[in-house]
């Protein structure tokens, strides 16, 4: 997998261009949240597969805060399949999560489940967050085995257990020392 940040835009602020904080892979772009992106991002809220471990659907006056807030915020990434740009899930990067270290998070519609998408995601971001971060976590819920493959898959290790919102909980974490050193890899799409 290429993982590499998107050019910057020609023209900064104009409708479709790359984000500076975009980041693609071999199929998938991650970028800022935009409003056209709000109707799939509303169905990962509500639902219930999706929100089967987190807690249950969000109750409308909930998304509706949310729908106000998610639009460009600073570490909430679109998922953005390449070829079609049909909206797949989202990624969230919190430098300041969970004890003070930078926390991934992601959720993806279920149509996508089964697809790789979320797991070249996930390790995209998670690749990012290890260039300038010590480490980076992830919470799941311990019943998400699906969620825990995925972490394991892109190198997090399980670090902890402890019960959260009356469910048991798993932390996930990685190092920088534990990403292995090597050339970088070229984007075939760059000059």
């Amino acid at each position: 997998m290429t993982v590499s940040p998107s050019p910057r835009p020609a023209h900064p602020g104009r409708a479709g261009a790359p984000h500076e904080d975009a980041l693609r892979t071999d199929r998938l772009l991650l970028r800022p949240v935009r409003g056209a992106d709000l109707p799939a991002v509303t169905r990962l809220w509500t639902d219930p597969e999706v929100r089967r471990h987190l807690g249950g659907p969000v109750i409308p006056s909930v998304v509706r805060i949310r729908q106000r807030r998610i639009v460009g915020a600073p570490g909430c990434h679109a998922v953005v399949r390449a070829e079609d740009g049909v909206v797949l899930g989202l990624v969230t990067v919190e430098e300041a999560g969970r004890g003070g270290e930078t926390e991934v998070s992601y959720q993806f519609l279920p149509e996508h489940w089964g697809s790789g998408y979320a797991r070249e995601a996930v390790a995209a971001a998670v690749a990012r967050v290890l260039r300038t971060a010590p480490s980076v976590v992830a919470v799941t819920q311990e019943a998400n085995h699906r969620s825990r493959r995925l972490l394991e898959a892109v190198g997090l290790e399980h670090a902890g257990s402890f019960v959260e919102w009356d469910a048991h909980q798993v932390l996930y974490r990685r190092s920088r020392e534990a990403v292995p050193s090597g050339p970088a890899r070229r984007d075939p799409d760059r000059s």
